[in-house]
């Protein structure tokens, strides 16, 4: 057994570790079938040079290059009245996708526009490396440089192109890995619950009802998901707020922002900034990397610092 797999399975205990692993040699790189969604476009790498070569040939292609590189910083007031008095201003800094081996120009962008911001914690919501399978030291390299750029607490979750054997090394960095897990936060005498779920999209390790048992049934929590499409169940366990990405809002979008695809199986409604469901406020990272081909139209990369104020 390796050291990566021994440390699994001290840190996930052994059967989740095992189940991890094994659903991921099951299905790496499979591009029809499993998942939330049946076709997997990200999985389909022939297509990869077909993407790039029409978007040369309708002279869109160095554009959508310099979109890729050209991270917008935004930010997103998220208001509850059940929010604790205490937590009042506290600042989450939101990163998504950044697939950070897919474009060395995003992520000198986002180390600019992160390095001197002003935040409680940061929340990366999965898809830490460009492929699905095979590698990954170099998305690990990519993130390290990233993360010396960073303040802590740092909290992430596992996104559908992510390895669980990336886990270690991640939390190595500093970054505490949310497996189905809880955590609370502290602040002024008072608390929040921030929780997080393995990926829901292509893997299907999601456990939200093991994240999601020891919230006090009054509290404020925070669910982060890589995927939005588990909004309905996120929901209905009782959470306020829900931040996820995987949608790249489209990517490749027509003009107005409209997306060709979501490569989710979700309402096009949800597929990109705030938005609301029943009682639980959302939001969806556009991310600030690329998938698949390192190019953006229509639809520019960001990084999200979002504000909670209290209604009332």
């Amino acid at each position: 057994m390796t050291d990566i797999s021994l440390r699994l399975d001290k840190r996930l205990g052994r059967i989740h570790a095992r189940q991890r692993l094994g659903i991921e040699e099951d299905h790496e790189a499979q591009i029809f079938g499993q998942g939330l969604n049946f076709f997997h476009l990200e999985n389909w790498y022939s297509i990869h040079a077909v993407i790039r070569n029409g978007l040369r040939l309708t002279g869109l292609y160095g554009r959508g290059c310099r979109n890729a590189a050209n991270v917008q910083y935004r930010t997103n007031n998220i208001v509850s009245a059940r929010l604790p008095r205490g937590f009042e201003d506290f600042r989450i800094l939101h990163l998504s996708d950044l697939h950070v081996d897919m474009s060395r120009q995003a992520m000198d962008r986002v180390i600019e526009l992160v390095t001197d911001l002003d935040y409680d914690i940061c929340v990366l919501t999965g898809d830490f490396r460009a492929k699905t399978f095979g590698p990954f030291e170099a998305a690990l390299e990519g993130v390290a440089r990233l993360r010396a750029s960073l303040k802590g607490p740092l909290y992430g979750v596992l996104g559908n192109h992510d390895t669980v054997r990336m886990v270690p090394a991640l939390e190595d960095m500093g970054i505490r890995m949310l497996m189905n897990e809880l955590e609370m936060i502290k602040r002024s005498g008072e608390r929040i619950y921030l929780a997080g779920i393995d990926d829901a999209h292509f893997f299907r390790v999601d456990n939200i009802e093991k994240a999601a048992d020891d919230v006090p049934t009054e509290a404020f929590s925070i669910l982060l998901s890589h995927t939005p499409e588990i909004y309905r169940q996120a929901a209905h366990a009782g959470f306020d707020l829900l931040l996820a990405g995987h949608t790249h809002g489209g990517q490749i979008c027509l003009p107005g922002g409209i997306p060709i695809t979501l490569d989710s199986k979700l309402p096009r409604a949800l597929g990109a900034g705030s938005w609301k469901y029943r009682g639980m406020i959302g939001y969806t990272s556009v991310g600030a990397g690329s998938s698949v081909v390192a190019v953006r139209l229509n639809c520019l990369p960001e990084i999200t610092l979002h504000q909670l104020a209290r209604k009332g």
